[in-house]
């Protein structure tokens, strides 16, 4: 039985595109190995939305190439969108796929054994116009799974190379949405996760004029489903109805992650998003005295040109005032191609490093404030993993929560007594 083995970088759609890229592999009789063992195949999905992650993306791919010269190395996704030349030019890459054609890898991996040679097949993304529907053979094992329902995204935020990778808007047909949705309840997945590049865009490409609230809605018409969970959205997308919707099935998680990216109105127009921190509150505001206790993260970029001394401390002002559950903190990363890079007041490198760590303590404050609230209450824990008479496990507004368990409690809901703070959550026990 031939080998192959993956590796992911960058965000949760990348994940559920290598998750269904490994399901054709082992419908065509391939073992899934982990990506540091000998294979005869090693896929790389890699990233661009930073320098970084490009970095990382050529070491993993020359790591696989070392570990096995005579294996098919593919590079897929954004990093091989964007630049495919230089990734094909990494001597020992075999395959190289951006992010269209995923669903003929298979194919294509079996020609370049065959024929010994080097394939690339990445085409013009801005001309994309249908949602790549590749059917998803998953994972046993998990309790959380991944949908993507969008791709594509028109934002054009001046810092962000992701358009360029990703194309236009698309959106997986509602149909498709339920049965996807229908196929994770029914390998056992407890709780599905909708991801896309612009996920608040959902069905504006499609007729009728569908919107996000449709597909929540289509896959909550699956009776088995026990949890459906929104990856990252934007705040200028969260409608009335949406929360509407939340208040009214609990099995719609309390948690959204709404990217703030800056705390400064001057530094947001410079970045071409498009509200105030002013709105943004309103928001936040609005959708805590309707969902109390909902868990509120955010995304926050730090050292974008023009990021004067005053206007961080703004920021950092008003991003305390926020309340965070979860903060992920960046450095702004200067891309080639987008607005942003051709930018005066470019910050030096030692004083991004500074700022981020500010936030970063920041951010862990919030998380503890956040966590403590709930001390003393009981919330349903859904177990993803129990080990050593340990399960663990996140509650529907995404707080992690360990507690003892000698009864199997594996992929169950669980009424949990929050006690403390423990590790990166909370530690209680059985109600």
């Amino acid at each position: 039985m031939p080998r192959v083995a993956f590796t992911t970088l960058g965000c949760k759609v990348n994940q559920f595109e290598t998750d269904s890229m490994a399901g054709l592999f082992r419908q065509r009789g391939y073992e899934l190995v982990d990506f540091d063992a000998d294979a005869d195949v090693y896929v790389i999905n890699t990233c661009s939305v930073t320098h970084l992650g490009e970095k990382k993306s050529r070491q993993l791919i020359r790591r696989a190439i070392r570990r096995n010269p005579t294996a098919v190395v593919a590079a897929v996704g954004c990093y091989s969108q964007m630049s495919p030349d230089q990734v094909a030019a990494i001597e020992g890459v075999s395959v190289v796929i951006g992010t269209q054609e995923r669903q003929r890898i298979v194919e294509l991996v079996e020609e370049a054994a065959r024929e010994h040679g080097k394939i690339t097949a990445v085409g013009d993304i801005m001309q994309s116009d249908l949602f790549e529907d590749i059917p998803l053979f998953s994972a046993p094992g998990r309790t959380r799974a991944f949908l993507k329902i969008q791709e594509g995204c028109t934002n054009f935020c001046s810092y962000c190379i992701i358009p360029y990778a990703r194309g236009p808007l698309r959106s997986r047909p509602l149909d498709s949405v339920r049965r996807e949705v229908a196929k994770l309840v029914e390998a056992g997945f407890q709780e599905v996760v909708f991801t896309g590049i612009h996920l608040g865009a959902y069905g504006r490409d499609l007729a009728d004029d569908l919107s996000l609230t449709d597909a929540l809605e289509a896959a909550l018409e699956e009776p088995g489903l026990q949890r459906l969970r929104l990856s990252s959205l934007e705040s200028v997308e969260v409608s009335p109805k949406l929360i509407e919707l939340m208040c009214n099935d609990s099995r719609l998680c309390a948690h959204l992650h709404l990217p703030l990216q800056a705390g400064e109105d001057g530094i947001l127009k410079a970045m071409n998003r498009h509200y105030t921190t002013a709105e943004y509150r309103r928001l936040i505001d609005c959708i805590r005295s309707q969902v109390p206790g909902i868990a509120i993260s955010t995304d926050l970029i730090v050292g974008f040109p023009g990021e004067s001394e005053a206007s961080f401390e703004q920021a950092l002002s008003f991003v305390s005032s926020m309340g965070f559950a979860k903060m992920h903190v960046f450095p702004y990363s200067r891309r080639n191609g987008t607005p942003a890079a051709t930018l005066g007041g470019q910050i030096e490198e030692e004083v991004k490093r500074a700022r981020v760590q500010s936030v970063q303590q920041l951010a862990e404050r919030m998380a503890k404030e956040y966590q403590n609230a709930f001390i003393g209450q009981q919330l349903e824990v859904l177990v993803e993993s129990q080990k050593d008479g340990i399960a663990e496990g996140l509650t529907s507004n995404y707080l992690r929560v360990y507690f003892p368990a000698e009864a199997d409690v594996l992929k169950r809901r669980c009424l949990v007594q929050l006690e403390k703070t423990y590790k990166d959550g909370l530690w209680g026990n059985l109600a």
